[in-house]
This record gives structure tokens, sequence and C-alpha cells, in this order.
């Protein structure tokens, strides 16, 4: 028997909030995401579980406390408390403007669910996840504080959440298969500069292991608070995914449309990541 088709989904920080502006969202992008989204399941059958960043809210207080460091003294653990309060904040936003939409959204906390180590995942209770997608609902996992056996407690982005993920259901899942994983930032991709300052940078149209040496230099960190590492980071997590034959693509999330597009398979929107 096939296998039916999952996409995961990221809707970066920088897309549903302005990231430069503590705890504020971009909710009406936000809303046409949630729209697009609906519109391409009403067109097409797949599961669909969508992460999402932190942007403007858990970066903030994440940075505050040097979470990322681990429970360093005392104040670390209002650090997690206060990390884990802003990033639910957001995905309580992203989940309601999904059901809004018509999505049948509910949250996923890797703060209670998850367990680190090193700041890399040991171990995620997926049960619940994988009832959901049986359920034909979307689950919404997000950025956001870890308990760590070695260093207390670390930050794990999305993109690492959605690795774990899909490598587990490589690995494990016999009635679901990952077929893509897109990627919404604020920029149409991975380009050879800065896009926003200079208006001649080149978008990389494919990044693949043999290439990536080559195009590592283009590819910077984010200017805004982030404690995730930024673009580099995101190339690295899906060139991992893409030896294992997982295909992403990276797309303007802030560009209507583009969204509804990648869901329904169409390609070339943006910079492909792809073992080949």
């Amino acid at each position: 028997m096939s296998k039916e088709e999952l996409i995961l989904v990221k809707l970066g920080g920088s897309v549903i909030t302005f990231k430069h502006r503590p705890f504020y969202e971009d909710l009406d992008t936000i809303k046409r995401l949630a729209r697009e989204i609906k519109e391409a399941r009403d067109e097409k059958d797949f599961r669909l579980i969508v992460g999402h960043g932190g942007g403007s809210y858990p970066h903030i207080p994440a940075k505050q406390y040097e979470t990322f460091k681990g429970v360093i003294d005392e104040k670390s653990y209002e650090g997690i408390a206060k990390v884990q309060d802003a990033a639910s904040r957001l995905n309580r936003i992203i989940v309601g403007e999904l059901i809004d939409a018509g999505v049948n959204a509910v949250s996923f906390h890797l703060s209670s669910s998850c367990i680190a180590e090193n700041g890399v995942i040991k171990k995620i209770f997926l049960d619940p996840l994988k009832k959901l997608l049986d359920f034909n609902m979307v689950p919404v996992p997000y950025g956001d504080v870890c308990l760590d056996l070695k260093k207390g407690c670390c930050i794990l982005s999305t993109e690492m959440i959605l690795t774990y993920l899909a490598k587990t259901f490589i690995e494990t899942e016999k009635k679901y298969k990952v077929s893509r994983i897109i990627m919404c930032t604020d920029v149409g991709g991975v380009f050879t500069d800065d896009p926003k300052k200079n208006l001649h940078a080149e978008l990389i149209p494919k990044i693949t292991p043999d290439n990536f040496d080559e195009i590592v230099a283009y590819v910077k960190g984010s200017l805004a608070v982030d404690v995730t590492g930024g673009m580099l980071h995101k190339v690295k997590s899906l060139l991992e995914l893409a030896k294992l034959g997982i295909e992403s693509e990276i797309i303007d999330g802030k560009k209507p449309g583009m969204l509804k597009r990648a869901l329904l398979g169409e390609k070339g929107l943006g910079t492909l990541i792809t073992k080949d």
C-alpha cells in the first residue's frame, strides 16, 4: 500500500513577526498564509505539519537570559519560563488564525514533549502528533525552549524539529511519506548577497551537497536578533535531509500566493535544496 503524502512547512519568524520590533506579529501576513494553506488543502489531498519560528517573540528573552547556553545561574529558570511563554503566545496566534481560516490546527509543544542532550533532540513523544495526522488535522510545532539532560535547557529551532520529524518518518513511519519541506522566509531564497541591501544580488536556484562549499560564503546568518543560527543553519539542516532524499525549497513567504503554489507542487519558486 502506498504511503500518504506529508508536507512539512516552516513559517519563518521574519515572515510572521517584525523581528526588530519586540513582540510584534505581522497579523495580515499570518492571515493570508492561513488562507493559502486552507485553499491548497481544499484543492489537493495531503497531510500537513506547519512549524513556525519565534521571530520577535522568544528570541528576545532567550538572548536576555542566554537560554541557549543552558542553565547557567538561578535566573536561568526564570528565562526558561519567559522564553516558553513568549514562544507559546505566538503559537496561539498562528493556530488561532489557521482555525479562523478553516484549518483544524492544534498546537504541539516541544517544551513538554521533548528531551534534548547537549542541544540535540534525543526524544520527542510523537504519538499525539501522529494521531492528529490520522485525523487529517494539522499539528503546529514551533521553535521552543527544551529541557536538556546535560545543559539543563536549550533552544530548539524549527529546523531542528522538522529535521527530526522528517528523519523519524523516514525510519519508522509506515503510513506517511514526507514529500517535501517548504521554508517560508522574508526573501525569495538564498542569494549571493543580502537582496534587501544589494539590488544586484543573484538568486541561487539550487543548493546540493556538491556545490554547498562553493556558495557557503554567500549564506549569511540573520541580521536581526536570532539565537538559532539564521540562513546558514537553515541550509545545513535542509542539506541533511537532501542526502536522505527529501527535497526542500526556500521561498518568499511575504509574497502572496507563493506558499499555496508550493503546497500544490510547483517548483522553481525560490532556492531548491536537493541531493543532486
